[in-house]
């Protein structure tokens, strides 16, 4: 259970394969487990956004210092990323991101020939070490800017 009055991140992830992606996060030996917490899922990328709409947007007024990751399949669906920014309000802006595969994680873990696990993983180490190794997979690299925006924000607390 995070601190709501520090530093800390709720990630809200699309479906179990996001979540088992998030588990793998999860171990990354420099993390700080008591600064991130992982939701339950939510049951596809409009529940995401309307459970954030709805719930976790109100609560984020109260906690200034919380900030949210919203984890949805883009399946191939290129304007998803504008769909989601249309339901954060402007004043939370920089402090929710949305990250995702393109298409599916499933497909991701085909195309890779790691677990979902693994995954998760390797896109921990890229962020703790400032690397783009996993990140830049062609599933993956349309969240460069985005995912950049996060980092400069939530590696200082979450990686010390």
């Amino acid at each position: 259970m995070v601190n709501r009055y520090r530093p800390h991140i709720y990630v809200v992830p699309e479906d179990d394969a996001n979540r088992q992606i998030l588990n793998g996060f999860l171990l990354e030996p420099g993390l700080d487990i008591r600064a991130i917490q992982v939701l339950p899922s939510a049951g596809g990328w409009s529940k995401v956004r309307d459970d954030f709409e709805h719930v976790y947007a109100p609560e984020m007024q109260n906690y200034p210092l919380r900030m949210m990751l919203l984890v949805i399949d883009f399946d191939k669906q290129g304007e998803r990323l504008n769909v989601m920014k249309q339901g954060i309000p402007g004043n939370l802006n920089d402090r929710v991101f949305v990250l995702g595969v393109l298409s599916e994680p499933e497909q991701l873990k085909r195309a890779t020939g790691l677990s979902l696990e693994s995954i998760g993983q390797g896109l921990a180490t890229d962020c703790s070490n400032g690397t783009y190794v996993l990140w830049g997979h062609d599933l993956l690299r349309h969240n460069k800017a985005e995912l950049q925006r996060m980092v400069t924000l939530v590696k200082p607390f979450l990686f010390g």
